[in-house]
């Protein structure tokens, strides 16, 4: 027995408690150092995504889930992929790969998402096991029939593309879909009376996008932005002009990092105090802290040197045409 199935045994034991980001044994010819997560979105509990080179994908979850089977069943399949003998199971399914002109000699990719090894099951090898288990497998499974017939009439990265918002032509969809995910979630959050520094910047948050910013969960300028306020507000005692600012329940979409601690705890701050938000974001904010914020997000490759100095830019105000 390989050292890589005695592992893959090992983490089936503690199965019930295992997610998506599991222990499995990631080779380096498997492990894409340079890729991360483009889109990710979780549809009816099927977990999907495209990576930052164009490659969509499903997670292990998601594969299961589209099949109709237990998650272990494809652990299991992915332990056994380069044994010899080959197993009936994984034999079938590397045909079927084959016969479709896909590359049956990895089951999955590994990539790094905040710090820690994902595992991403690419097209071919989708496609493969869901047809085997809608067709091949014994006994009747609608799911993976049905799953099999929605693949195969939208085509596997359509629909993935589609349910995940991405663009494989390169325009922005992908940071629209985030910044509309993020707007619909607090919309309606915050209490009358009060206004929230997300909602107040969104047309900041529009220029950078327009500018090629990916507006993902590693780049979420309205925290810069209330951190710098709420110090001026500390600093200058504006309670005392406009009123106490309050607490409110700030929510991210399912698919970024800071979910699993929604809701998050966000100030907001008195009507009578909007123009002098605005002012300051007019006046302190874009000048001097949006550019130290960009170059942060340089240098940590959200986005490029380029498209930071056209960001940076369109804030220049405009002189006004003489007469």
């Amino acid at each position: 027995m390989s050292s890589q199935l005695r592992h893959h045994i090992n983490v089936l034991k503690r199965l019930d408690n295992m997610t998506d980001t599991t222990d499995l044994v990631t080779t380096p010819r498997q492990l894409l150092l340079d890729l991360e997560v483009a889109a990710e979105r979780e549809v009816d509990g099927v977990g999907m995504g495209v990576l930052s080179d164009g490659t969509p994908f499903l997670t292990i979850r998601g594969l299961a889930r589209m099949c109709g089977i237990d998650s272990a069943a494809i652990v299991r399949m992915t332990a056994a992929w380069d044994e010899i003998p080959q197993k009936p199971r994984e034999q079938k399914i590397k045909e079927l790969i084959r016969s479709a002109g896909g590359d049956d000699s990895i089951a999955f990719f590994g990539f790094i998402k905040n710090g820690v090894v994902h595992h991403a099951v690419p097209a071919a090898v989708c496609m493969a096991v869901v047809e085997y288990y809608a067709f091949e497998a014994r006994g009747d499974n609608d799911q993976a029939a049905r799953s099999y017939r929605t693949l195969a009439r939208k085509g596997f990265n359509d629909f993935i593309y589609a349910q995940v918002g991405y663009n494989p032509n390169g325009s922005p969809s992908v940071a629209w879909m985030q910044f509309h995910d993020r707007v619909t979630l607090a919309y309606h959050a915050v209490p009358a009376g009060f206004f929230s520094i997300f909602k107040e910047i969104a047309d900041i948050l529009v220029t950078l996008i327009k500018a090629g910013a990916d507006l993902g969960p590693h780049f979420v300028p309205d925290i810069s932005v209330g951190q710098r306020w709420a110090a001026h507000w500390k600093k200058n005692n504006l309670e005392v002009l406009f009123g106490e600012r309050r607490q409110y329940e700030h929510n991210y979409p399912s698919y970024f990092p800071q979910a699993p601690s929604n809701p998050q705890p966000a100030y907001c701050y008195p009507d009578d105090a909007l123009g002098e938000f605005r002012k300051w974001v007019r006046k302190e904010y874009l000048p001097n802290h949006l550019p130290q914020y960009l170059n942060t997000k340089v240098s940590q490759g959200h986005i490029s040197g380029k498209k930071a100095a056209i960001a940076i830019g369109a804030f220049v105000p405009k002189a006004l045409a003489k007469k």
